[in-house]
């Protein structure tokens, strides 16, 4: 008598966007495996149930999340995968008009519809894994989401739209979290919210940072910690202190400014001005000297003049950041900035986007060559080709600066920390020689 083979489920994640969906993916990941599903991310391999976690927040993701969807429900209705679930962002800012357009898809769910997805899947939903999470990066660094959602109303932003208002997750849970990391041999913190900021206001009625920093400064086992996302608007100045005091707290801020015009941060409902950001950003240098600023800026808002944008070239000139990105304007709907006129034409946000990037590619230069000369501890990520390709605490994973040390002069381990003296410098990347190695017991 003949017997049928059953084929188990294989599921995809496919994950679109910035590195908080990176975790929501992860937690997904987490539970189904828990669930003894077989699942990977972002595999090649043949896998009949995809689940794509979308990114909403402007036109160039929503498009790149539109198109993904679409080429998933393609290979669906050719017989290439049984399932096509979508979840994040975009899905739960658009589910009714994306299950009107995109029929080919099972289910949509939205950021917080993690145990429906699950029951889809026949799997339950397990309580007991909060606090660990199957890493998609490489196993020496990890993201660590403080908390969801935002209660800033800037004009321009459709985030508390996707994700709700402001929950910070306890000190505790967030120890607990980073002792599981350690003891799977992650080195490295990256903290994330979509204000880091303001963690603590709702669970201890103070601003928090500080108290999870030395907390987490505590685990044996984690020696960096970085700082995502921070608002500038009441920014706690004691967290400057906290990263002064404690060697495991990276010298470095990722503090989105948006602008430096007063009027434009105004009309972006920014609650902070220009002078206020210029104090913020001297106090850290003067508290932390050697700390490595990261921001953002969004060019093109309705009413941009020339005058306004010169105001912000002017700025990022003063201040010679160490690190920028840039953003075009993107007009979304049921935001308070949709009510203006978009009255920037695309190629002038072109334009003006090119041109920040010029003024910080300059900037960056001169940083880098600073560093010739000095001896810098790097922690390497990865071997690419010729090289082994790490980072300084000033540089954060796939965003910042990297250091590349010649593979056939020296050997690191992936995941090891070493010395490196900067012998040459580019634009967005720094070159060394390896002069101490960790030494490794046997």
């Amino acid at each position: 008598m003949k017997t049928k083979t059953i084929i188990r489920d294989k599921v995809n994640v496919i994950t679109l966007g910035c590195s908080k969906n990176l975790v929501d993916s992860e937690n997904l990941i987490t539970q189904l495996k828990a669930n003894d599903i077989d699942v990977e991310h972002e595999s090649q391999n043949d896998a009949n149930i995809i689940i794509v976690n979308t990114c909403g927040f402007i036109d160039l993701a929503k498009e790149e999340s539109i198109n993904t969807i679409v080429e998933y429900a393609d290979i669906k209705a050719k017989g290439g995968i049984d399932k096509l679930y979508v979840t994040g962002c975009l899905s739960q800012r658009y589910k009714d008009d994306l299950e009107k357009e995109i029929p080919e898809v099972d289910a949509f769910f939205g950021t917080l519809e993690l145990p429906g997805l699950l029951a889809r899947l026949n799997a339950d939903y397990k309580h007991e894994l909060i606090g660990e999470r199957s890493l998609t990066t490489p196993q020496h660094f990890a993201y660590m989401k403080i908390s969801e959602g935002c209660n800033r109303t800037c004009s321009f932003c459709a985030i508390p739209l996707m994700r709700g208002k402001h929950i910070s997750r306890s000190i505790e849970s967030l120890v607990a979290e980073a002792k599981h990391f350690a003891s799977i041999g992650v080195k490295e913190l990256v903290l994330i919210a979509q204000e880091l900021t303001y963690y603590g206001l709702d669970l201890y009625k103070k601003r928090a940072l500080s108290e999870l920093l030395d907390a987490l400064c505590e685990v044996d086992g984690i020696e960096w910690i970085r700082l995502h996302y921070a608002y500038p608007g009441k920014f706690p100045l004691e967290v400057f202190d906290t990263m002064a005091k404690q060697p495991k707290v990276c010298n470095y801020l990722d503090i989105p400014l948006q602008h430096a015009s007063d009027t434009v941060l105004d009309r972006m409902k920014r609650q902070t001005t220009c002078e206020e950001q210029r104090s913020l950003i001297q106090h850290a240098r003067n508290r932390v000297p050697d700390i490595a600023i990261r921001t953002t800026f969004l060019v093109g808002f309705p009413g941009e003049s020339e005058d306004e944008f010169q105001q912000l070239c002017d700025f990022i000139e003063e201040m010679r950041f160490d690190r920028v990105g840039v953003f075009q304007y993107s007009h979304e709907e049921d935001t308070s900035g949709y009510l203006l006129a978009d009255d920037v034409d695309a190629e002038t946000k072109v334009a003006r986007a090119n041109k920040i990037m010029e003024l910080q590619q300059s900037i960056s230069l001169d940083h880098n060559q600073e560093k010739i000369g000095q001896t810098l501890r790097v922690l390497f990520d990865r071997k690419e080709g010729e090289y082994f390709i790490g980072r300084t605490e000033y540089d954060s994973p796939e965003v910042d600066n990297e250091v590349l040390v010649p593979a056939k002069d020296y050997f690191v381990r992936i995941g090891d920390f070493a010395l490196v003296e900067i012998t040459d410098a580019e634009d967005y990347d720094l070159y060394g020689k390896v002069v101490e190695t960790p030494i490794v017991n046997s």
